[in-house]
């Protein structure tokens, strides 16, 4: 597993974060957004934070942006947890997608949000190919989720 981390700094932390995880808490899906809810691998307590749900034929993925970061390792050991947008409570579990699967799920996040997260991606866009997605694909775990009744 790659180390790779990008720590956000505190405009993203305390303002865009926190502003997406108010309006999707309130209902409002911005871009997809979802705030995930996972149990702490070491706590147990609920940690929450704004996630963006990718639809790619007909199935579900998450996609860290920023590496290797807390949610990614508390999924990892949950393997599972929710997806909440206003009152609504999606279950659901998780499988990390191989790296070898990655560059399709890679390419459709990077099309549908680029803007927002391109530069935690070294250059490597939609546009990019399979091989640079797959040079990349170890710093950005992507997990398939499914959701339970």
């Amino acid at each position: 597993m790659s180390p790779h981390v990008q720590q956000p700094g505190w405009f993203t932390v305390h303002v865009l974060n926190r502003s997406v995880a108010w309006l999707t808490a309130r209902g409002v899906s911005v871009w997809g957004s979802r705030v995930l809810a996972v149990r702490g691998r070491t706590s147990g307590e609920w940690r929450t934070t704004p996630v963006n749900l990718l639809t790619l034929d007909g199935r579900y993925y998450l996609v860290a942006p920023r590496g290797h970061v807390q949610w990614t390792r508390n999924l990892r050991a949950a393997g599972g947890g929710e997806l909440r947008l206003g009152r609504n409570r999606d279950r659901f579990t998780a499988t990390e997608v191989s790296e070898d699967d990655k560059p399709p799920v890679l390419r459709a996040y990077l099309r549908r949000w680029k803007a927002e997260v391109g530069a935690f991606f070294r250059g490597v866009g939609p546009e990019s190919s399979d091989l640079e997605l797959r040079r990349i694909a170890p710093d950005h775990p992507v997990f398939r989720i499914t959701f339970v009744k």
